[in-house]
């Protein structure tokens, strides 16, 4: 387990984007501060089975991007997720701060049900089953590269 990936999406996240401001743009993509927060609850809520998709990748394809989650590379600018429209999803939220908590939330809820349910596996549509530090190493590359999005790391 990495626990410094783990440490940084628990602790470090939030504060980051505390001060991004609703309607911010992103120096790439098409969401804007509260979407893209938004995107992120979302991403969680998969890792802890609220939302389900189907697997999209092939088997023979799956090797290659578990690879991927334990190397040092990082998500393209502009990589889309094969699951997600063109356009981004409206806001659910009527402010940024209600956007954050649920955020937060996520988070926490994400790592308590790993906590107390060893061996948990969840599917990801793209990424195939995970474990626990898989799904931490997966969260991690997808928060910061969203952070760089917006000029926060």
């Amino acid at each position: 387990m990495d626990q410094q990936k783990l440490n940084f999406i628990m602790e470090k996240a939030i504060p980051l984007l505390n001060n991004l401001p609703a309607d911010a743009t992103g120096k790439w993509g098409k969401m804007n501060g509260q979407q893209m927060v938004e995107h992120l609850a979302d991403f969680f809520k998969i890792s802890t089975s609220k939302i389900k998709y189907t697997l999209v990748t092939t088997q023979e394809n799956l090797p290659r991007l578990k690879q991927f989650l334990y190397s040092d590379k990082e998500f393209r600018e502009n990589t889309k997720a094969p699951i997600l429209p063109d356009k981004p999803f409206p806001v659910r939220f009527g402010n940024m701060v209600d956007s954050l908590k649920e955020l937060d939330g996520e988070i926490t809820i994400f790592n308590d049900q790993y906590n107390s349910n060893a061996g948990l596996i969840v599917m990801h549509p793209v990424f195939g089953d995970l474990n626990f530090e898989e799904w931490v190493l997966l969260h991690y590359k997808h928060v910061t590269h969203h952070l760089k999005q917006f000029g926060l790391k």
